[in-house]
């Protein structure tokens, strides 16, 4: 029998994704229905599903939304060669993408410039890898893995950095990079981590619960890249560990057993699906919660010019600009 649940703290909703998901909502109050969205604006199905419901209509491609119509860019960023099919079709084009993949974006239009071949560690095929590599696809080759950074081969071993997808796992990321300063001492990387705080944050609370409970339940979508770490890190972390989309997925075989069950979300996962997951925790167990706090998130980011003076969503919090 469950006799507490114990919840991370920080979880769920990051800064970059708070932002995304107001400004569509902000974007629809201003310009009225239908919004284009690139992509999903961020990796959860209940949170695209109720944006649908409100108006947006997302699409898999830039090329197919009709020409002079509005269109919001995902929080995962896009390519060089997206925003110019936009702008062939004549579209207002509003940005989400999370300030944190532009400023990797950034870090690889300035390496590319200064004559740097690129190592782009990330999960091929993610939206935010494949805007990465669109900004300098010439000069960057993907490593995915630390059987990867063993095995490139890489010339002019001067003019070599490194950039990282911002939702990996901290400690797998540590690996590889490991690897590419022993194979190439004099590799750069950038000024400060690409890899979030909301991720790294994250993680650091999974260990934490991770040592209170045999059994961790991440809510997210399966193609949430952070969210999936999230469970990996659970698992390293000595616990059971299971991605589940809402308390619909959960198995009553998991908690056989188990007193204490861990609970936390992606940065993708609104705070009401986590309180789904705990009231069925709760219910006929009489079991309490108890959240496990192991640091403090204060971040915020402005929203795009467009949207500065557009009514706020009813449950939009205040945006200040990031310290």
């Amino acid at each position: 029998m469950v006799k507490k649940v114990l919840l991370a703290a920080p979880r769920g909703y990051c800064a970059g994704v708070d932002r995304a998901v107001e400004i569509v909502r902000r974007a629809l109050a201003h310009f009225g229905s239908p919004i284009y969205v690139r992509k999903q604006i961020v990796h959860n199905v209940h949170v695209v599903s109720e944006l649908e419901r409100e108006g947006a209509v997302f699409v898999d491609s830039e090329l197919d939304v009709p020409h002079g119509e509005t269109l919001i860019f995902s929080a995962h960023g896009v390519s060089p060669a997206v925003r110019a099919g936009a702008e062939g079709r004549e579209l207002r084009v509003i940005d989400a993408t999370c300030p944190l993949v532009t400023k990797v974006h950034s870090e690889a239009i300035r390496f590319a410039r200064a004559g740097y071949r690129i190592v782009l560690i990330g999960h091929a095929g993610h939206e935010e890898v494949e805007g990465t590599l669109g900004e300098a696809p010439d000069a960057t080759v993907l490593a995915e893995t630390v059987a990867d950074a063993e095995t490139l081969q890489l010339a002019d071993a001067d003019k070599l950095a490194y950039l990282t997808q911002t939702t990996l796992s901290v400690d797998d990321t540590r690996q590889i990079i490991d690897v590419l300063k022993r194979r190439f001492p004099r590799i750069h990387g950038p000024a400060r981590e690409d890899i979030c705080y909301a991720t790294s944050n994250r993680q650091r609370a999974v260990q934490e619960l991770a040592q209170r409970t045999s059994l961790v339940l991440v809510v997210g979508s399966a193609n949430s890249s952070n969210s999936q770490r999230l469970v990996e890190t659970a698992r390293t972390s000595g616990a059971e560990s299971f991605l589940i989309e809402d308390e619909t997925e959960i198995n009553p075989d998991w908690l056989d057993g188990v007193d204490i069950v861990g609970v936390t979300a992606g940065a993708s996962a609104p705070e009401r699906l986590v309180q789904r997951v705990c009231a069925w925790l709760c219910e006929g167990n009489a079991a309490e919660v108890e959240e496990l706090a192991t640091s403090r998130e204060t971040i915020t980011f402005a929203q795009p010019h467009e949207l500065r003076h557009a009514k706020p969503s009813s449950d939009a919090k205040p945006t200040a600009t990031a310290a």
